[in-house]
C-alpha cells in the first residue's frame, strides 16, 4: 500500500475561539521538508499539552475525502476550502477510518510512524467551523481521522509516499474501534479484546478495563460540548 502525501502542515500556537484560548489546531501547508521527531514535526505544537500531543499524539492524519461529505453535510466554510481544517499534519486521500487498523505501521519520508488511536474530537471543531454541534458530527459520522506515535525519527518532505510497512493488528481497524467506542459502548467481547490490544495507548486501555468493571460509559458531554477554560494571562 503507498498513498501519497497531499499536503504536510505545521501550525505555532496562536489564540483560539472566543476566549483566545492558546491553541495550535491551525496549521499551514509547508513547501521544505521537516524534521520528524517522537514527539511531533519541527515547528508544530500545541496549545494544550494534556489532551494533545505527546508521544501518542505525535502524528494526526485526516482523509481529505471527507472534505466534500462535509461540505455536502454543513455547507461551505473558509476552512474547508483547503486541507488543515482539523488542524491534521498529514492529509491523503485513499486511506480512511476503514482501511486503517490500530498498529499499522508506515514508511513517511525518513521516517518510520505507527498507528495509535483514533481521535476524540473536542468542542474546539465546533468554534472552528461555527457549528455547534460539529464534534458531535465528527464523533457520529466516525470520520474523526487518527494519531500516529514516531518509532524512527527522519525527514518528511511534501509529496513523499506512506509505504505500509506492518499490518500488527489488521482485525482492528479504527473503524472497528469507533463502533466500539460509541455505537455498542458496553459490548464485552469487543471491550476485552480492545483493553488486550498490544501497542494501544494506556488512557483507550483504562477506558476499556472502565466500562468492563462498571458497565456504565463515560461521560462525552465536557469533551464535545464543554465551555473553553479562561484564557491564560
Amino acid at each position: 500500500m503507498k498513498t501519497v502525501l497531499g499536503a504536510l502542515l505545521v501550525g505555532d500556537i496562536s489564540p483560539f475561539g472566543p476566549t483566545r484560548i492558546p491553541s495550535g489546531i491551525d496549521k499551514r501547508p509547508v513547501q521544505a521538508p521537516v524534521r520528524l521527531r517522537r514527539d511531533g514535526f519541527s515547528g508544530d505544537a500545541q496549545g494544550d499539552r494534556k489532551r494533545h500531543g505527546g508521544p501518542d499524539k505525535a502524528v494526526h492524519h485526516y482523509p481529505f475525502e471527507h472534505y466534500a461529505k462535509w461540505l455536502r453535510e454543513i455547507g461551505t466554510r473558509d476552512v474547508l476550502a483547503a486541507p488543515g481544517a482539523f488542524g491534521e499534519n498529514l492529509s491523503t486521500l485513499g486511506l480512511t477510518e476503514e482501511t486503517v487498523a490500530i498498529g499499522d505501521v508506515f514508511r513517511l519520508g525518513s521516517a518510520v510512524i505507527e498507528v495509535s488511536q483514533g481521535r476524540q474530537p473536542c468542542w474546539k471543531l465546533n468554534h472552528r467551523f461555527g457549528v455547534a454541534d460539529m464534534a458531535r458530527r465528527v464523533q457520529t459520522t466516525g470520520r474523526t481521522g487518527w494519531y500516529y506515535r514516531v518509532l524512527e525519527d527522519g525527514l518528511v518532505s511534501p509529496g513523499d509516499t506512506l509505504l505500509l510497512l506492518d499490518r500488527r493488528l489488521p482485525g482492528w481497524s479504527l473503524h472497528r474501534l469507533w463502533h466500539l467506542l460509541y455505537v455498542a459502548p458496553l459490548d464485552r467481547g469487543e471491550l476485552t479484546g480492545m483493553a488486550a490490544l498490544p501497542g494501544l495507548p494506556e488512557s483507550w486501555r483504562r477506558l476499556a478495563e472502565h466500562r468492563l468493571s462498571t458497565r456504565t460509559v463515560e461521560d462525552w458531554s465536557p469533551r464535545l460540548d464543554g465551555t473553553p477554560p479562561a484564557p491564560i494571562a
